[in-house]
């Protein structure tokens, strides 16, 4: 019920495009009952990949045109941050992009051969700088990149305030440590003196190891 008040404050043409988003991933998703031979495609499904990638090259321009000019106003102060996130969280930026996302991770895990004949992928990747670029501005973002990345007592910046760790409590780990921790399958990088763990990006990560 919930979702229909919602629907019902959205612009009928809003609604029909999130419709429709919907209606081409479902049917790329495959279905459970049906076996296929790996990396053959009915021309239907390659049809239907060909209509997602040609509506992400609409919505990516669309996104692309209303992004850089969110960001110059947006940059201004805080104030203006929250009023043009309210209005981008209401447009194609906010409603149709994130469930595509999602939608799109998703379609990857059940047939990646799928997704990489649509070629959808890069077109998404496109949009990653303007995005990276409005949530830079966000207030507190320094922050939440810093928790993020944050190894347990490596990030100094942490232990200044009253209720922090004393520095000597700060954890030391030696170059011998990280190797064997790597050699036994993890992931653990050093940047600036610090130590990352990026085992999970890893795995999500389209570029390949070798970049990493």
């Amino acid at each position: 019920m919930d979702q229909e008040l919602y629907s019902k404050e959205r612009s009928a043409s809003l609604d029909l495009l999130l419709r429709f988003q919907r209606l081409l991933v479902s049917k790329l998703y495959p279905a459970d009952c049906v076996s296929q031979v790996p990396n053959t495609y009915s021309p239907d499904l390659l049809g239907v990949g060909s209509l997602l990638k040609k509506y992400i090259a609409l919505l990516c321009t669309h996104i692309s045109d209303i992004l850089p000019v969110a960001t110059s106003i947006a940059c201004t102060s805080h104030r203006h941050f929250a009023e043009v996130s309210c209005v981008v969280d209401g447009d194609l930026t906010g409603i149709l992009l994130p469930e595509l996302v999602v939608s799109i991770v998703l379609l990857l895990s059940k047939n990646a051969g799928l997704m990489q004949e649509a070629g959808a992928i890069p077109l998404l990747a496109g949009l990653l700088e303007h995005l990276d670029r409005f949530n830079h501005l966000a207030p507190g973002k320094e922050r939440d990149d810093n928790e993020d990345l944050a190894w347990p007592g490596i990030m100094g910046s942490f232990f200044t305030g009253p209720s922090c760790r004393n520095n000597e409590e700060v954890t030391l780990i030696r170059k011998a440590d990280l190797e064997n921790h790597n050699k036994d399958g993890g992931f653990w990088t050093v940047i600036d003196g610090k130590v990352y763990d990026i085992k999970d990006f890893q795995t999500q990560s389209l570029t390949g190891s070798s970049i990493l």
